[in-house]
């Protein structure tokens, strides 16, 4: 499993180990606001995890947990996984590639939803020679919208992703190298 590292994080493949700094943010009603509109009670974390770590054996990509390097504190997560219209699994890998992330409240606006997904997406067209990777949110979520400008994609307006209407950003291989 890949660990990625940038200046002020480390991206760890989800592990048990995580369970309760990533709940800390998952029980957080804003961190979750456009997310799934409710916060998870810890057992739905724990439930996340282990489907996580099974996504990693299955396919080698998935969600890392955001580690901060100065304070070994999980402050964060985000992933590669593939890109589904329904809340369903993928019947095949024929899912596009989606980059996602999410932050503990209070390192919001600090620069970190950046930091680590240039490191994702640096994996993706890497590592997994990904042709292009998408990017989706709740329109109304202006961080994410900017952190997928920062990237470089391309808004491709409203689709349905996940049984919900969400703004669509893309960006290329192509597009990623001329960064």
């Amino acid at each position: 499993m890949t660990i990625l590292t940038t200046a002020r994080l480390r991206l760890e493949p989800f592990d048990l180990s995580h369970v309760d700094g990533l709940h800390a943010m998952h029980s957080d009603p804003e961190v979750m606001r456009y997310i799934s509109g409710r916060p998870e009670t810890r057992e739905e974390t724990l439930a996340v995890v282990e489907r996580m770590q099974a996504r990693w054996r299955e396919h080698g990509y998935s969600w890392w947990s955001f580690v901060e390097l100065a304070s070994g504190d999980v402050v964060g997560s985000g992933c590669i996984q593939n890109l589904r219209r329904t809340e369903l699994p993928p019947p095949s890998l024929g899912c596009p590639l989606e980059i996602g992330w999410r932050l503990r409240r209070d390192r919001w606006r600090q620069g970190l939803a950046s930091e680590a997904a240039i490191a994702m997406a640096g994996c993706a067209f890497g590592w997994l020679a990904a042709p292009e990777l998408y990017a989706v949110c709740n329109p109304e979520n202006t961080a994410s919208v900017a952190v997928m400008r920062r990237l470089g994609m391309d808004d491709l307006g409203m689709d349905t992703w996940y049984g919900r209407s969400l703004q669509t950003y893309r960006i290329t291989s192509e597009r990623w190298a001329a960064r």
